[in-house]
């Protein structure tokens, strides 16, 4: 106990500005007492409006009070720091602004631990005691400490809104129910809530279903990019040894031709000198004759002339001027010129086909949908000729035009397990994935122009065939004088132009299904954006009695509506 009034002591001592022992203590008229200097710093501020206030009870106060040092608080400080004091809560035991601070807590408020609904308050771990204590207290319902307690308050009766009012959809009180919501649909707000609750958990089923998805997704994608990376590095790799081969191929041609022409080179140059020497020697051979015949020209004695001039030998090879005919070759320029015709045809190798080498690594598209198209023309680029598939005809339709048509007043079907047996509908013998797009031209007052899993129920006239009443179809439900789409059975209105030619376009893999208005313009009616897991069927439907027709429209890219 003697602890327990040491702790109320400093609580009492404590300055609520600087939540610190009281420093010179002051006392001010209305009885609180701060630090001199806290309480200074305080009415500084407040100067200029000439009206000087307490931080705690904000009494005013006119002149400015004179402050005058509490002897008797100062001594009790001193005191009671000689004799200890029992540890403070630490400041983070304390509400900040951003907490939820204890109601029942006096000066300096802790933080709750938690709010109770019954009692519309909030408590730290001292006052929340009794209620794990007191059986009064064992039907309350404490909750997470919340600072929007006051919101469970009726304003107009203060009391506790423990109603939920269905038909003005908000939480009301008792009163409220039999007085202005008298005649409503209320409920318990913890009825309502645990159906919002089946709700929320559906809802989160379907997010998580989607997170499942789109990890997946995210799996694939990184799955195709790792595909990507090494396509790419093989074919970097492999074009770098096919160019690598030609390189060599080259280089090896380039020393063929430098080796042949060496080669020649060393020949035709040893036949020429071969030729050289053997006139050199003749030349030789020729002035050694000359000087014989120059002696003997010069013989002075006739008889010795005579006689030595039979001795002579006669000149050996031809007698013309030049035994050497060279032809009128360029050595070895043509070898340059045929180098040079080769590497022109190679050029115009490598320009044309490098074309094509170019145009194939860009036409590499691993990714994604293209943007959807915004003119009718570019919407053509993905028409997709569509017939009906007899099979799945409903007994009750009539089709015709090569199985492109169908409309009510029908003939009589054989039995298939594909038909349906209850609903005008019918759907299409070509399965839908990638970007289509096709139009149909309907006439009647009633025409529903769908697109369908093939799984979608045949046997009889339940939701589960329906298009448009489950989970497996969405349709474009198209009226003489308006328009509405359905899907898992919600109806959503759909304004726009009316027009007797509806376009769809499908963009499977990024869930992109739109219907349009198609005249001289396209407007569009409705998108839907989800997660297609099948492939698509179109499908056609009417409903009896209405007469009406459908047809699936032969779409060529140039046509212009």
């Amino acid at each position: 106990m003697a602890q327990k009034g040491v702790q109320l002591d400093r609580e009492a001592i404590s300055c609520s500005i600087c939540l610190d022992l009281l420093k010179d203590p002051v006392t001010i008229p209305c009885g609180h007492s701060y630090c001199m200097k806290c309480v200074k710093s305080h009415w500084d501020e407040e100067d200029k409006r000439k009206i000087h206030s307490c931080p705690q009870c904000r009494q005013t106060f006119t002149p400015r009070p004179v402050l005058v040092k509490s002897t008797m608080l100062a001594a009790l400080v001193e005191e009671l720091k000689k004799t200890g004091l029992q540890a403070a809560p630490a400041d983070h035991c304390y509400a900040g602004p951003e907490d939820v601070a204890c109601d029942f807590c006096t000066g300096r408020k802790l933080k709750a631990l938690k709010s109770c609904l019954v009692c519309v308050a909030s408590y730290c771990e001292k006052h929340l005691q009794p209620h794990y204590e007191s059986p009064a207290f064992e039907k309350h319902k404490l909750v997470e400490p919340s600072k929007k307690l006051q919101e469970n308050i009726c304003s107009r009766h203060n009391e506790v809104m423990k109603m939920f009012c269905r038909t003005d959809q908000q939480c009301i009180c008792y009163l409220c129910s039999v007085e202005e919501h008298k005649g409503h649909d209320t409920v318990s707000a913890a009825a309502e809530r645990t159906e919002r609750q089946r709700e929320l958990e559906v809802s989160r089923q379907d997010i998580q279903q989607r997170i499942q998805d789109r990890q997946k997704d995210v799996k694939v994608l990184q799955q195709e990019v790792e595909a990507i990376n090494r396509s790419a590095d093989k074919a970097v790799e492999d074009s770098q040894k096919t160019f690598s081969q030609l390189i060599r191929l080259m280089e090896k041609r380039s020393s063929e031709v430098k080796r042949q022409v060496r080669s020649q080179q060393e020949a035709e140059v040893s036949r020429v000198k071969e030729l050289q020497e053997k006139l050199e020697q003749e030349i030789t051979e020729l002035k050694r004759k000359d000087a014989e015949l120059k002696q003997l020209s010069h013989t002075e004695d006739h008889t010795q002339f005579l006689h030595n001039c039979p001795s002579l030998s006669p000149l050996s090879g031809p007698a013309d001027s030049s035994s050497i005919h060279i032809r009128p070759l360029r050595y070895f320029e043509d070898v340059t010129a045929a180098v040079s015709a080769v590497r022109d045809k190679l050029q115009d190798v490598l320009r044309d086909k490098w074309t094509d080498v170019s145009e194939t690594v860009t036409e590499v598209d691993v990714l994604l949908s293209a943007p959807e198209p915004k003119t009718r023309a570019e919407f053509l680029k993905y028409s997709r000729e569509i017939t009906l598939d007899p099979n799945t005809a409903s007994v009750y339709l009539l089709l015709s035009e090569g199985n492109r048509k169908a409309k009510l007043k029908g003939r009589r079907f054989s039995n298939h397990p594909d038909r349906f047996t209850g609903l005008s509908q019918v759907l299409s013998r070509e399965s839908l994935t990638g970007c289509c797009y096709w139009e149909v031209e309907w006439r009647g007052e009633e025409v529903f122009v769908a697109v369908a899993y093939k799984n979608i129920s045949r046997a009889g006239s339940s939701k589960e065939c329906d298009f448009g009443q489950n989970n497996k179809s969405w349709v474009l439900e198209c009226y003489n004088n308006s328009y509405k789409f359905r899907y898992n059975d919600v109806q959503t209105p759909v304004s726009g132009p009316l027009s007797s030619r509806v376009g769809v376009y499908l963009d499977h893999s990024a869930g992109i299904l739109s219907f349009y208005s198609v005249s001289e313009t396209m407007t569009l009616l409705h998108r839907v954006q989800t997660t297609f897991t099948q492939p698509l069927y179109a499908g056609l439907g009417f409903w009896y009695p209405f007469l009406g027709s459908a047809e699936f429209c032969k779409l060529q890219q140039s046509e212009v509506v």
